[in-house]
């Protein structure tokens, strides 16, 4: 996919019409779900089913031998943030969000994550600023909506 096309889907998550903006984010997912390929996907996979089993600990072992494969792999250091979240581990959990950022600074998923730990700390002003970051690429994401406003309120 080129970067022709990102931009199409980036400017799709914009649309009025729920549908192309359904397709538009499931594309997104899946061309950073498939960054790498086989290999990368099959590693992600795993790790999902093993931390549905309640088996953290291997899933965060794959998770970051995936990243030491491929450091550039911006998925297998989301799927570690969302580990981290789910852990409680917030600041690693951020730690990782910021990676993914880095390497592809349209990552709503990542700036909603990012979003979700500072709420969980307490930092409503960073958690405001990330939710707002995610609602410029995806302006209809109702979660991100609401949690932009109950952040808010916890401010006032």
């Amino acid at each position: 996919m080129s970067n022709d096309d990102l931009d199409l889907l980036l400017e799709d998550l914009k649309s009025p019409t729920e549908r192309v903006r359904q397709e538009a984010t499931q594309q997104l997912w899946q061309r950073w779900f498939h960054q790498k390929g086989i290999m990368g996907l099959e590693l992600l996979q795993k790790a999902q089913i093993l931390l549905e089993s309640g088996e953290a600990a291997e899933a965060e072992a794959i998770l970051t031998r995936a990243i030491a494969t491929f450091p550039d792999f911006a998925e297998a250091w989301n799927r570690r943030a969302v580990l981290y979240y789910l852990l409680k581990n917030y600041r690693k959990a951020i730690a990782d969000c910021q990676q993914v950022l880095r390497l592809n600074p349209v990552h709503f998923g990542a700036l909603h994550g990012l979003g979700l730990c500072y709420a969980a700390l307490g930092d409503y002003s960073a958690a405001i600023d990330a939710f707002r970051k995610a609602l410029e690429i995806q302006p209809h994401a109702i979660e991100n909506q609401r949690l932009l406003l109950e952040c808010t309120a916890k401010l006032s």
